[in-house]
């Protein structure tokens, strides 16, 4: 089976198209390198042996997408695309709603006309707000505290919406927590364009070389250091959770919902000292303002995915900082440019 992957020589799509090779799926990827590479496309050839094919265009292109759709027989999509910088989202919001809402509607009007019925959606556990307890799960209520939580939110109620219309459609929503880690080759990892807005690449580059320090957004959270706890879940583990959701719930009619985590928290110095672990070099930090609209703990109860999907996390932290570490130090300026 063919499926569309937009967004797949990114971060998480590149992980999950090796992994989709691996298992004999055909991912067609399409992406506009905003923020990657086309190199990568090298790398997942270099590890498969398949050159998965790629156009280069934008999902907010309706003739583009039709175009797409009639030369290649998809049988389902996986909606990476998107914009995901919390922060740039505050100061851009209308970039955000127009690339990743927008960008959405235009997807699934070209899937609809080209009687495609199965979508994955990568949606985010930031859909969960400032949760009133922890491990998260399903069923919580959802409200965001930014622009990209929102066009998260906002996407997974069109969808809800459009499931309402169309019953026939299978879509799944998968609301990831923190991916980390990179493809145990270290062929494929995380490349941030700029300065790094997630914290493991920030401090990868810390310990590579090309970064000074590491911010740490505040020490005066709730928490067993005081500094912000998250459930880091590695990349492979989270593309191995698509490949379920295809697998077990992408020909069955319905909106399925899904969060994609350890179901374990760790704190922003704990990740530190793993990191610092991994790789035999001292992490500087310092200790700064917390940011507007984070949270002081976030981690999945994971349960649902297990009991439906029959997937669950099997990589440890010292896998996660492990995997980082090789990528980085293999790779200490990222992918080439063409």
């Amino acid at each position: 089976m063919k499926v569309l992957v937009t967004g797949g020589v990114g971060y998480i799509g590149s992980h999950t198209c090796v992994q989709m090779i691996e298992a004999g799926m055909t991912p067609v990827i399409l992406d506009n390198l905003y923020n990657s590479k086309e190199t990568v496309l090298d790398r997942v050839e270099k590890l498969t042996g398949v050159r998965p094919v790629f156009y280069k265009g934008d999902i907010r292109d309706r003739a583009f997408l039709d175009q797409v759709f009639a030369e290649q027989d998809i049988g389902s999509v996986i909606h990476f695309a998107g914009l995901k910088a919390v922060g740039e989202s505050v100061e851009q919001p209308l970039k955000y709603y127009d690339n990743n809402v927008n960008g959405t509607l235009v997807l699934v009007e070209a899937m609809l006309a080209a009687d495609v019925n199965s979508l994955i959606f990568s949606s985010s556990a930031t859909v969960y707000g400032d949760p009133a307890s922890v491990p998260i799960r399903e069923d919580f209520p959802t409200s965001a505290t930014n622009p990209y939580g929102r066009s998260k939110l906002m996407v997974e109620e069109i969808l809800t919406d459009i499931h309402k219309a169309h019953p026939e459609m299978s879509i799944t929503i998968l609301r990831y927590f923190n991916p980390v880690g990179s493809h145990k080759s270290g062929e494929l990892g995380e490349d941030p364009q700029g300065i790094p807005n997630n914290l493991m690449p920030f401090i990868s580059q810390v310990a590579v070389g090309r970064r000074e320090y590491l911010s740490v957004f505040g020490n005066d959270y709730p928490t067993v250091d005081g500094t912000g706890v998250r459930d880091y879940i590695h990349v492979v583990d989270l593309a191995n959770g698509h490949l379920a959701a295809l697998n077990h719930r992408g020909k069955t009619a319905g909106l399925h919902i899904y969060n994609l985590g350890t179901g374990n928290g760790y704190s922003v110095l704990q990740m530190v000292k793993a990191f610092s672990k991994a790789s035999g070099v001292n992490i500087e930090y310092k200790i700064a303002p917390r940011r507007p609209g984070d949270i002081a703990e976030c981690w999945a109860d994971p349960a649902k995915a297990k009991s439906e999907l029959q997937w669950q996390a099997s990589h440890t932290l010292d896998d996660m900082t492990a995997d980082t570490w090789r990528w980085q130090s293999q790779n200490p300026t990222g992918y080439p440019s063409k």
